[in-house]
């Protein structure tokens, strides 16, 4: 949530801010609302404070008295009045929160301006896509892909996108996510292994809800949903808490699958691993003082950027533009890697600045030195890394001629020395 005083003091920044997004909202309704629902309160207290003068006064009037008697019907008139504020002030609460729950963050103004992707801008490369394998093809053209990553047979158990990795390619990936979690524990990072599942309120508080209800699984008995990310999980740990500001920055790191209903279009672009409804992902997630958060967003990215340099992948940084900017982001940068085979740039990490925007939301504070008074942190997150797209430039990169994959130095301890993955098709 934007800060309630910046909406009503500064209006047409906010305005103008949150018309460069691609999100439409009409901070007119919102602000009508606002003032009814000030003016409900209002009164509401008005009645009360009448309500509580009427008990004063008849507890000093003898029982039975005409006095009394009046005071008595006053109290129950006054009485009435209170309840009948009250339920109109929260029926208005509902109403407000509502319209509240609507209004986007907004963009940081070193945010480039533009009105979707094709206006996002390219800000760094690292690696050269030229050197890369000779025998560079697509990973789902491998000749041996199915035997390692079954996809029918994951839409037998389960559905499109769910396919089941085998053998070796297992162990690749549970390899790699534990040295995604090996360098953030390095980088400060303390690792979480939290839920899969969360509440609305977790999802209300990161911005998912009511935003993204259509991309994410949900059980209808219990509420529940399947996390998208771990940014929603781990985010809410300090929901409602307030943290010393002695203990900012605050490094967590989590691995978890996490779930997204957005894969079902065709072509090659969502072709083999391009995109799933199950995934792995490590999330590199902060909580850091307001002074900060914008220096945060350049290390989180480095912290991503170094896993892409150490598994040796060519990528870029590109800076996200206001028109496709996310709801809850002030500012965000996506690295993407360079498949060879597919000759495209897969997009494998976002890195976000929300400011006190989730965690207005989630009510995260922190005790500030200088004035005493409880002030709202920032939070970041960072892709650290996303398993599927990385996988794929991997693969494709570094393809022999006789279909084998070279494995890159980071991972030759994790898979137990071993320098190439070779799938035996015959099997």
């Amino acid at each position: 949530m934007i800060d309630l005083q910046i909406l009503r003091e500064r209006t047409e920044w906010v305005r103008q801010g949150i018309s460069k997004k691609k999100f439409e909202v009409s901070l007119d309704a919102f602000l009508k609302v606002d003032g009814e629902r000030r003016e409900k309160i209002r009164h509401a207290e008005e009645a009360r404070a009448r309500q509580k003068a009427a008990n004063t006064e008849m507890a000093a009037l003898k029982k039975g008295s005409p006095a009394f008697l009046e005071k008595v019907k006053e109290m129950q008139a006054v009485s009435a009045e209170v309840k009948a504020f009250d339920q109109e002030a929260r029926e208005i609460e509902e109403k407000w929160r509502a319209l509240y729950l609507t209004i986007p963050n907004v963009p940081h103004e070193s945010v480039p301006l533009g009105k979707n992707d094709k206006d996002n801008v390219a800000v760094a490369h690292w690696g050269n896509t030229e050197a890369i394998s000779p025998y560079a093809m697509p990973h789902y053209d491998i000749p041996w892909f199915s035997k390692a990553i079954d996809f029918p047979r994951g839409v037998k158990a389960t559905g499109a996108g769910f396919p089941f990795y085998i053998g070796d390619m297992a162990r690749l990936v549970r390899s790699m996510i534990t040295y995604f979690l090996d360098e953030a524990r390095k980088n400060g990072y303390t690792e979480f292994l939290p839920p899969i599942v969360v509440n609305a309120e977790s999802a209300t508080a990161t911005g998912q809800l009511p935003d993204k209800e259509g991309m994410m699984y949900c059980d209808t008995n219990e509420g529940y949903y399947l996390v998208p990310t771990a940014e929603v999980p781990v985010t809410n740990f300090f929901r409602d808490e307030i943290v010393e500001e002695a203990d900012l920055p605050l490094y967590r790191c989590a691995y978890t699958p996490c779930f997204r209903r957005e894969a079902g279009s065709w072509g090659k672009d969502v072709r083999g691993l391009n995109r799933l409804h199950q995934f792995d992902k490590v999330e590199l997630v902060k909580w850091v003082h307001p002074k900060t958060s914008f220096q945060e967003l350049e290390s989180i990215r480095a912290n991503a950027e170094s896993l892409l340099q150490g598994l040796e992948l060519p990528y870029r940084v590109v800076g996200i533009c206001t028109g496709d900017i996310g709801f809850p982001h002030s500012k965000q940068y996506d690295l993407e890697v360079w498949a060879g085979g597919q000759k495209r740039w897969l997009e494998v990490s976002s890195c976000s600045n929300f400011t006190d925007f989730q965690a207005r939301r989630a009510n995260i504070r922190f005790r500030s030195k200088e004035t005493g008074k409880p002030e709202v942190v920032h939070t970041l997150n960072g892709s650290g890394l996303a398993i599927p797209r990385v996988l794929a430039a991997l693969l494709e990169n570094n393809i022999q001629k006789d279909f084998s994959i070279k494995l890159p130095k980071v991972l030759h301890g994790y898979m137990g020395g071993q320098t190439t993955l070779v799938v035996n098709d015959n099997k």
